[in-house]
């Protein structure tokens, strides 16, 4: 099974991708949240482009990817977890949700150091939240996410079906949490105790720096509560919030090419977590 998935992978995370996206994007059609203020067409371009930029800059150095590290770590049992004897079910659970825990503190580095967040501050250039939103990263932050997932994978002793499997979860939590859906507002609440919602990661994509500097989490939700990041809701309300940064609204800023000459533009001063002011709703 485990050649299976690594000689499989990519076919079936492309699947499952298109599979996906393609029921959000109905949902969002017929039922969205907020209504799109800008041009879909050029947002959708670039955030499109991007991806497509990335994957294959990833492929070509990175031909294996990280369920290539997966497969020598589990040949080998290196890393944390193969120190223990653990049921392999055990070892599966305990893998994915620290994982999912290395994101968290992957997204929050990502903010709290300048030389990331000029990168990271790309995806947060959206002045609309939708699902393309989730595929707007510059190709070098997609670079040093695999770097870090790999060095994770190894410490952690990641197996090859783990792997596979949360970086299915990753690309559809990913595409859920940017969509731009209706969710009844009792079945919302309920649900992001468990998981990232779309309400809950699109304060996170608020021009409020308090609320930019919240609500980091992927697809587990707890963390955000358990580190105290959490914000429960926007001060203008989910219609009213402005998405987007402050320092980046001209329309050239949607573009691509921009896009990717961005991380050298010379204003950083809105990067730093460390001004966060801990006056969320609790």
């Amino acid at each position: 099974m485990k050649e299976f998935f690594f000689q499989y992978e990519s076919y079936i995370r492309l699947s499952s991708f298109i599979g996906l996206y393609a029921l959000l994007t109905l949902w969002e059609i017929s039922s969205p949240k907020r209504k799109l203020e800008h041009a879909r067409r050029l947002r959708w371009v670039s955030n499109f482009g991007l991806i497509i930029i990335s994957s294959i800059l990833i492929r070509f150095i990175f031909p294996t990817a990280a369920v290539g590290i997966s497969l020598l770590v589990e040949q080998n049992h290196w890393g944390l977890l193969y120190y223990f004897e653990l049921p392999y079910i055990i070892h599966f659970i305990a893998a994915f949700v620290l994982m999912d825990l290395s994101l968290y503190f992957q997204h929050v580095m990502f903010h709290a150091l300048p030389l990331f967040w000029r990168f990271h501050r790309v995806h947060h250039t959206d002045l609309d939240f939708d699902i393309t939103t989730g595929l707007r990263f510059h190709p070098f932050e997609m670079v040093i996410s695999i770097l870090i997932k790999f060095m994770t994978i190894t410490a952690l002793g990641v197996p090859v079906l783990a792997v596979v499997i949360f970086e299915i979860i990753l690309n559809a939590a990913s595409m859920f949490s940017h969509s731009n859906i209706k969710i009844h507002s009792a079945i919302e609440q309920m649900t992001r105790w468990f998981i990232v919602t779309p309400d809950m990661h699109r304060i996170h994509h608020s021009v409020s720096e308090n609320e930019t500097n919240s609500n980091f989490g992927f697809f587990i939700s707890v963390w955000d509560r358990l580190f105290g990041t959490y914000t429960k809701e926007p001060k203008e309300g989910h219609t009213g919030m402005q998405i987007g940064l402050n320092n980046f609204r001209e329309p050239k800023w949607q573009d691509i090419r921009w896009l990717i000459y961005l991380p050298f533009v010379s204003n950083i001063k809105d990067y730093a977590i460390n001004k966060r002011r801990m006056e969320n709703d609790e």
